[in-house]
């Protein structure tokens, strides 16, 4: 269920439309169209690589300190490690949902930078796995951009990922594909110039309410990313995230013209809601 607190980018007009909400997609460069424009997905392992030593030990996990910062939806932690990824279109297979906060380190046994809680405004978290190492696994990390965190053997639960989001916003595309196969992709509108759809992978956090006509009445998809830039956003959306909404004017689709969201068709947004979870990897392409 969303929170009243969660918000992705809207059109600043259409703000006292929106439902009031708080300051509110592994490894190889996979993307290989075939002739018919197909994503030919690579094996679903090569999205979580081999621990360089199975018989190595794993590191020991230092102790957070309690006062460590907890991930919000509005204040993203600092100190994480860039993806070095953040362009793969292979799709992870593994979700992580934390049964308690768990701490996000800089390294396999390196310094605990923040604690990722089981729930982000009201958003159920599940995190998608894009690497593993000597028992540690590292997982996208929401409100910051590109940024990975790792977390030692602990407190969490494991989900099974199918599907994938990839946008290439010099064709205003979005592709959904499950299990490696693309089911559909539609014309969609991306970012404005000065307000851009922030490029790289990121993930779906879950769904929040959407009121207004110019919205459709339709729920929007969340997204982990947050704007680039936010000194340029309405000063109502600088602690927004992206989302992936429906949009009243088809004459948008195919043009760079919203203010960093991804705005879809009713019926193609709908789909969206109903078939892609919480943790399912997205990833925008220039």
């Amino acid at each position: 269920m969303s929170s009243p607190r969660t918000r992705v980018y809207l059109t600043a007009t259409a703000a006292a439309a929106v439902l009031a909400v708080g300051a509110a997609v592994g490894f190889a460069h996979g993307r290989d169209p075939d002739s018919a424009g197909q994503w030919v997905a690579p094996s679903a392992a090569a999205s979580l690589p081999a621990s360089p030593s199975v018989a190595a030990k794993v590191p020991v996990a230092v102790k957070a300190p309690a006062g460590l910062p907890v991930i919000k939806y509005s204040d993203g932690p600092t100190g994480l490690p860039a993806d070095p990824e953040q362009n793969s279109t292979v799709a992870p297979t593994q979700g992580l949902h934390p049964t308690k906060k768990v701490a996000l380190y800089d390294a396999p046994g390196g310094k605990p930078r923040a604690f990722l809680p089981p729930e982000i405004s009201g958003l159920r978290t599940v995190v998608p796995v894009v690497a593993e190492d000597r028992g540690w696994v590292a997982v996208l990390v929401p409100s910051v951009n590109r940024r990975i965190g790792w977390v030692p053997p602990g407190d969490y639960q494991t989900e099974t990922l199918r599907d994938q989001l990839i946008v290439q916003v010099s064709q205003h595309t979005l592709s959904w594909l499950r299990d490696g196969q693309e089911q559909k992709r539609w014309t969609v509108a991306t970012g404005a110039k000065q307000t851009p759809t922030p490029i790289g992978r990121t993930f779906v956090m879950g769904t929040t309410p959407m009121r207004g006509d110019i919205y459709l009445g339709i729920r929007a998809l969340v997204l982990g990313s947050i704007p680039e830039e936010p000194e340029k956003m309405a000063s109502a959306f600088q602690l927004a995230h992206t989302g992936i909404h429906a949009w009243y004017k088809d004459s948008v689709f195919g043009h760079s013209v919203s203010n960093g969201c991804i705005r879809m068709p009713g019926p193609a947004q709908k789909k969206l809601v109903a078939e892609i979870p919480a943790g399912t990897t997205i990833t925008i392409l220039a």
